[in-house]
Parts: structure tokens; sequence; C-alpha cells
């Protein structure tokens, strides 16, 4: 089995990546990456299951520009069938664009425009709906060896017919501090805290691209492809962990667009690295035929399937031991010292500790226990 797994930047910066390859005498830096012409990025497929479609459109940047990547909002997006047919996404802000699940045809070809403000539109070519086979199961195993918990998937279609895959993957895990905080100040007094904020959750979503084919084998079956490594380190896998694999069947050009680009995106600077080249994908502009446009347009069934794990591996968090301030200076605390609770005989007194100690949200995560977990 061909196996491929690159690992690449956020969508939205496909030539904004560092792309600077040293040879023996001279470092090579292609143009595009020190442009400074707004490219547009176009992030998303065509979902012609039981889900929704989403869009994201953003533009390119100068490699050493430093502000966060520029969305693309107020762009109208329709995807076209062969046929006639035609549907409209919606706008979500932040260059987010939905379409609801839809009655389409699985035989027809789709392509989608793109008209953003100032005119300029964008066109793909036309795709066929590539159909996508059930995940039979994602599997947890441990690899004392990487000293963390595998996730691998499996998946095989009967017909023989996908043969390239694609997939993305969510992970969810909770996770608390070593404090807890049972006092905060509220008008000018201390009194119980109203939420806890010991107990979090956070989701992060994969940021590689994860590829597999089975053009070369005589059955079209994936067998314990390894989509990612949870660290015990992390301590992702002490208090619980879940991941939520998607599936996305291919055609041929588009697993030959992904597998260019997880070449392009993968250089570390050795002079064996693939060159960088410009991987645009099945978008022109209407408006201007020399125009760049970055991305790649697919129709395709997705499939998911999520599993949990609570091996226990890890440690419980570790902190300093908390301080004490009296009443008065814990009225005048700052955002950055949670208090915990009275200091035991000093009735004067309260003990503190920093944030990360004692509030799980500096984290990243959220005290909203998702719905999904159990």
């Amino acid at each position: 089995m061909k196996r491929i797994k690159k690992y690449c930047l956020l969508a939205g910066s496909f030539v904004t990546l560092l792309l600077i390859l040293y040879s023996c005498v001279e470092p090579f830096s292609p143009p595009e990456i020190n442009s400074d012409e707004q490219y547009l990025v176009i992030d998303g497929f065509l979902n012609v299951g039981s889900d929704s479609s989403r869009i994201n459109l953003s533009h390119t940047q100068n490699a050493s520009a430093n502000e966060a990547v520029l969305n693309e909002t107020g762009a109208t997006i329709t995807a076209e069938e062969d046929k006639g047919s035609t549907f409209s996404f919606i706008e979500k802000g932040n260059g987010t664009y939905f379409l609801p699940p839809q009655n389409f045809n699985k035989s027809s070809k789709y392509r989608l425009r793109i008209k953003i403000k100032g005119g300029k539109e964008y066109l793909s070519d036309y795709v066929e709906v590539k159909n996508t086979p059930p995940i039979d199961s994602v599997a947890y195993k441990y690899d004392s060896r990487q000293q963390g918990g595998v996730m691998n998937v499996n998946t095989h279609d009967p017909s023989n017919q996908t043969r390239f895959y694609r997939w993305k993957f969510e992970e969810t895990w909770e996770y608390r501090t070593a404090y807890y905080s049972g006092l905060e100040l509220f008008n000018n007094q201390l009194i119980g805290r109203r939420n806890n904020i010991n107990v979090c959750w956070r989701t992060i979503k994969s940021g590689n691209i994860l590829l597999g084919s089975t053009i070369k084998l005589s059955q079209d079956i994936i067998k314990d492809l390894p989509l990612t490594t949870v660290l015990t380190s992390t301590n992702k896998l002490y208090f619980g962990y879940s991941i939520l694999v998607k599936q996305y069947g291919l055609t041929q050009d588009a697993f030959e667009y992904w597998t260019s680009l997880a070449k392009t995106t993968e250089g570390t600077g050795s002079i064996f690295d693939p060159l960088p080249s410009q991987v645009t994908g099945n978008f022109k502009s209407t408006t201007n035929a020399k125009e760049l446009v970055f991305g790649y347009f697919s129709v395709a069934v997705e499939q998911s399937k999520r599993i949990f794990v609570q091996p226990g591996l890890g440690s419980y968090p570790t902190c300093p031991m908390p301080d004490s301030l009296s009443i008065a200076d814990a009225l005048k605390s700052s955002p950055s010292q949670v208090l915990l609770n009275t200091a035991g005989a000093k009735q004067d007194s309260v003990l503190y500790s920093s944030e990360f100690c004692a509030d799980c949200r500096v984290q990243g995560g959220t005290t909203t226990k998702p719905s999904f977990w159990p």
C-alpha cells in the first residue's frame, strides 16, 4: 500500500509557507513567497452526503508578514451541476461559507463558482462525485517506543473503486488544573465561585495532510494506517480523550494535487528535498487568466467515526504550593491571581495561585462540556 503522511500549515497559507531550500552556495527563494500580492486561497469541498458543505476563503501573504491571515468576506459562492441545477452557499463570517445538505444527483458533475468583492470571479473545473466507503474502525494502540497512543484507521471498498483516500481528524480531551478555585472577586466582594474553572475540554483540528492509496493492491483495503500519535507527555490521555476521524474518497487528480502539496510543504532545507513549485489546483480566474488562485475543489461523501479512550496515561498536573493574601489584598488582586479558598487557620487571608495552575481556560479550552462527551 502506498501511504503518504505529510505536514502542512493551516489552510489559507498555501504559498505563504517558508519554502527556502538551501543549495551548496545560495538559498533559493521563489518570488511567490516574497510577493505582496494577495492571491485567493479556496479550501473546502462539496459534501453530497447527509452533512453540510463548507468553503473557507482567505488570501496569501508575504512570507515575512506578521499579520493574521486575511479572510475573504462578502463573496458569493455557488455550486453548479452540469445538468443545470445551482446551489448557493450561505456566509457565516470570517471567510466561512456553508451549504446545508441538499438532494444531490451523484451521477452528475459539479463545479464551484466564486465571486468576490470588486468583481473578480473564479471557477473550478467540473469534477465527478467520488463515493467514500464507511470507516470500518478507528483503533487505539499504545506504542512504548514512541511513549504514546497511536490512532489507526481501517477501511475498505468491496467494489475496489475508491483507491485514493484522504483523512482529517479532530481531537478533544478533558484536562484539569492542579488547584480548585472556590472563590472569586465579584462587585468588590469575595464570593463562592459561581462556575467551575478547574475542568476544561479542548478541541483542535489536524493540520497535516494524510493520504492513502491502494492503487497497487489487488484489494481496496486500508489496514491500520496511523493517523496520529498522542504522546503521554501531553497528558491528553490522562482524564479522557476522543478523536473524530473524517474520511474522503479522492479522484486520482485530487490525490496527485494533495501529494504535490505535501511534497512542497514538507521541505526542511536539505538539497535532497523536493523543489518548491506552484501547486495551484483546479481553479482559474475568469476575469484575469494570468492571476494565480490556490485550492482544489472536490465532490465526495464525507464519512466519519468517533472513538473515546481513557487509558489514564500521563500525570496529574503539578504546580508550586499556593501563596496567601490578606483579605484586603485579595480585594485588590489582579486577574492573574486566581483565588482558591481561605487559608486554614488564618481567617483573615486566602490562598491564591497562578492562572495556569487554577484556571483551565487559559490553556485554550472551555468549561462547556461537549455534547458528545460521555
